[in-house]
């Protein structure tokens, strides 16, 4: 009976390693790194603009992209000058396990770090999260360290995984919704029928009836929607010519873009540049506040939250709130019925709540806003200038200015002025020292406070990008000022029971701040905000809690 021969072949799978992670920050003497390893390389973008250069192909980066790139694959990564890139590099490897095996047994290879093509996310926070934290703990000071960054790197490997068997499935069988992906991602090209139906798996004239099944448009009429589209965002954010933009949405000439863009607007280009807009939606819902400060209601917003109705003297009182757990076709129906002529979002939420730019383009131009890659006032002069509205932006920001500038003054005269101010955020799942943005702006910012030391230093190198640093409760007393801003994020069952194990640790109690009765408890609701009118209300908070605490 020991000479039986089991019928299952044993699996095995070489383990994971990770061989190294370095943080690699550009300057303006240092805008590129390039890229040549042994090992497969995982780059994960945390900060700043730039775009990744490959023999082949060029890829545009943001924060929360990321790439998985071959062994002794040649690339570059070449950092926007305005907005610095902070990347982290981590090589992979593996190895094969050590025991002796059946002789039945299968050898697997790796799918990450055996794959011969590179993996492109556009932006994949979670991913760019936990590679961060495995490079803040890259020298482990205890075991229960050692193992939490071997299940952080493991987590890694498995989200990539994921993704490279989702974008496998994706592209092995034929179907209607690739050729419209398709068709979405290459309308600047020459497509014809031919290619999209076979794209399909149908035959071409079975395609234009399903087509038009799946989205309600001709073939033709998709095409012609996404290239004028396209046209519009290039004449609201570019300097290039009318001959310029038609060659790069995909028509001969200017004649034929002016052609097509009157048939399907009513209008000329340039009469499209001097025109009024007014059936605006808005992706995230602190656009939709710079909307309403410039006298224009959004038609449809598409948020999980309403913030700015409690920060807003000017309540909507037509707009329709979207869901943004809708299905990406729900929120398309649901903007064309609105006839919606501008579409103001963010590649980063676009990405995060799985729409796809595309997808939206047919509906209506997008203006992309960048949410972290600039501050809250840039924000609103672009939407300002998307919607034509660019006098009335001005104009409030100069009044705010005004106000900054009494604000500053006033707290110049008190104590607080020479203190060192720290912002302090409990989250259920971390401990965070804000920056420059949400409540860090006005302190920072609008009156000038002192961060401390570590803080001012990241405030110099990323401005208004710079929005917070995870910290370890051992790592308090590094960061806590002379007074302490805390605001305290509630789980997802309301509870901040999680905050009693800060206030109660040792690391908390022997800070001076403490022991002096300067820690300010702050509403998360009243100080995260981070748009035009919540800013303002900030300000005048701020004002009050710094004078009447003299």
């Amino acid at each position: 009976m020991n000479n039986v021969v089991s019928e299952w072949a044993e699996s095995h799978f070489p383990l994971y390693t990770a061989d190294s992670i370095v943080s690699l920050y550009s300057t303006s003497s240092m805008p590129l790194f390039t890229i040549n390893e042994r090992l497969t390389v995982l780059i994960a973008i945390a900060g700043g603009k730039g775009i990744l250069r490959t023999k082949s192909q060029t890829y545009d980066l943001m924060e929360g992209s990321v790439i998985l790139l071959p062994a002794h694959s040649d690339a570059s990564l070449i950092a926007n000058h305005a907005l610095p890139l902070h990347a982290f590099k981590l090589l992979i490897s593996t190895q094969e396990q050590l025991r002796p095996l059946h002789p039945d047994a299968m050898l697997r290879k790796s799918e990450v770090a055996s794959a011969s093509k590179m993996l492109f996310l556009p932006y994949e926070p979670a991913i760019v999260s936990n590679v961060e934290e495995l490079y803040i703990h890259r020298l482990p000071v205890s075991e229960v360290r050692h193992v939490q960054n071997q299940m952080k790197f493991h987590q890694v490997i498995l989200q990539l995984l994921e993704h490279q068997e989702a974008k496998l499935a994706a592209s092995e069988q034929p179907t209607m919704e690739r050729s419209i992906m398709y068709l979405e991602n290459h309308y600047s090209e020459k497509i014809t029928s031919e290619q999209l139906a076979a794209i399909a798996g149908v035959s071409r004239s079975h395609y234009s009836i399903l087509f038009k099944q799946h989205t309600g448009f001709s073939p033709n009429e998709y095409l012609s929607r996404l290239r004028v589209h396209r046209a519009k965002e290039l004449l609201m954010t570019s300097s290039s010519t009318l001959r310029e933009i038609a060659l790069k949405v995909g028509y001969k000439d200017e004649f034929y873009l002016s052609r097509r863009f009157k048939q399907q607007t009513g209008a000329s280009p340039s009469g499209y540049i001097h025109g009024s807009i007014q059936h605006v939606a808005v992706i995230s819902t602190p656009y939709a506040s710079h909307l309403l400060l410039l006298g224009l209601e959004p038609a449809v917003t598409i948020s999980d939250s309403s913030e700015f109705v409690n920060t807003s003297d000017k309540q909507p009182q037509t707009m329709m709130f979207i869901d943004i757990n809708s299905s990406a076709e729900q929120v398309r129906t649901a903007l064309l019925n609105a006839n919606i002529e501008l579409i103001v979002a963010s590649k980063q939420h676009l990405h995060e709540y799985g729409l796809n730019l595309g997808h939206l383009r047919v509906v209506a131009p997008i203006a992309d806003i960048s949410w972290m890659e600039m501050g809250w006032k840039d924000h609103l002069r672009l939407i300002a200038r998307s919607v034509h509205r660019s006098d009335q932006a001005e104009r409030w920001l100069d009044m705010f200015q005004k106000e900054e500038q009494e604000a500053r003054s006033l707290i110049q005269q008190s104590a607080v002025h020479t203190e060192i101010v720290t912002i302090l955020v409990i989250k259920p799942e971390e401990l965070l020292v804000y920056g420059t943005r949400n409540v860090g702006y006005v302190m920072y910012q609008s009156l000038g406070l002192r961060p401390p030391a570590r803080v001012e230093q990241e405030i110099r190198k990323r401005g208004d990008q710079f929005h917070s640093i995870p910290i370890e409760l051992s790592e308090l007393e590094d960061y806590a000022g002379s007074q302490i801003l805390v605001i305290v994020f509630p789980d997802a069952n309301g509870s901040i029971a999680h905050s009693e194990i800060i206030f109660n640790s040792a690391y908390w109690n022997r800070l001076s701040a403490v022991q002096q009765n300067k820690v300010y408890l702050l509403d998360r609701d009243e100080w995260i905000p981070y748009n035009p009118i919540s800013i303002r209300l900030q300000l005048q908070r701020a004002i009050a809690l710094f004078t009447s605490n003299q």
